[in-house]
């Protein structure tokens, strides 16, 4: 099974990265401590190299490689902070790339971290929608994450990390009986 985990962050310093980080090593340890087969591919949105969607086909490397992951998993674990109330505008603009008819039955899990608690379901609402219009299942249980579970780049919540790792093992799970 191909896994995407997607860091929807500009911020170079951004904490979503720091979660996003954490279940790509869970993922990691689950397929060196299990029998499941998994690949995993980790997109970074802070590292940039994805272009800015024209709509002219020219793009970078690093938006063909983007693209190619994001179409071939199976699985799709997604990290967004909320910025206006609305996901990041950078994550919008890579799924700008992608191709609705090459991601049926795809399953996907949500991560939104914000400053409060004010606006998560609204967000995952949104991002649930995108997802409806990729064709993709939706995990229904999305992590919700605020600022005050990240110091210095680690996640300090232990209930936050045993979150994270239960939506990975019901999104791989959902998505196995899926496939």
């Amino acid at each position: 099974m191909k896994v995407v985990v997607i860091s929807a962050s500009p911020r170079k310093i951004g904490k979503t990265q720091v979660l996003m980080k954490f279940v790509t090593e869970y993922i990691t340890n689950l397929m060196l401590n299990t029998e499941i087969s998994l690949e995993v591919k980790f997109i970074n949105l802070s590292e940039g190299g994805i272009n800015y969607y024209t709509g002219d086909g020219k793009f970078s490397d690093t938006t063909k490689q983007a693209i190619k992951n994001i179409t071939e998993a199976d699985v799709w674990l997604i990290g967004t902070p909320i910025y206006n109330s609305f996901f990041s505008s950078a994550l919008k603009n890579l799924f700008e790339y992608i191709d609705y008819k090459k991601t049926a039955g795809k399953t996907a899990g949500l991560i939104i971290f914000a400053s409060g608690n004010i606006g998560f379901t609204d967000v995952q609402t949104l991002l649930t929608q995108l997802m409806s219009y990729f064709n993709v299942i939706t995990n229904p249980s999305a992590v919700f994450v605020t600022v005050d579970s990240i110091e210095n780049d680690l996640i300090v919540n232990e209930d936050v990390k045993t979150r994270l790792t239960q939506l990975v093992d019901q999104t791989l799970e959902l998505a196995s009986k899926i496939s």
